[in-house]
């Protein structure tokens, strides 16, 4: 089983990323990766504070990560990206508006 696996793998890898190759699955990648930015963007930040922080730029990663995301799941017809990146990016736009919500807020009482 496993022999054979290790035969089939290559061939898997081939039609993935050779014979499927356009313009979509490099936006796919693109999108991808500015949505997993994000987290090396939080990382960076909290070693800079020193305590676990997440910077706005994070929301705007998520943000257009999960829309891009979401298009690449709406092209390629796949329902679980679709869900998941819908659900998820209204929860990443709800976060912002509580954000900005919060700061006026401060500044309200501030001024």
């Amino acid at each position: 089983m496993l022999i054979q696996l290790a035969r089939d793998l290559p061939d898997y890898f081939y039609d993935v990323f050779v014979t499927r190759f356009d313009f979509w699955l490099v936006f796919g990648i693109v999108a991808q990766v500015v949505f997993g930015s994000r987290f090396i963007l939080q990382w960076i930040a909290s070693e800079r504070a020193g305590r676990s922080v997440i910077p706005l730029s994070f929301w705007f990663l998520s943000i257009a990560g999960g829309i891009m995301t979401l298009v690449y799941g709406f092209v390629r017809r796949e329902p679980v990206i679709i869900i998941g990146q819908g659900l998820s990016t209204g929860i990443y736009l709800r976060n912002l508006a509580l954000i900005f919500r919060n700061r006026r807020g401060t500044e309200t009482k501030a001024g």
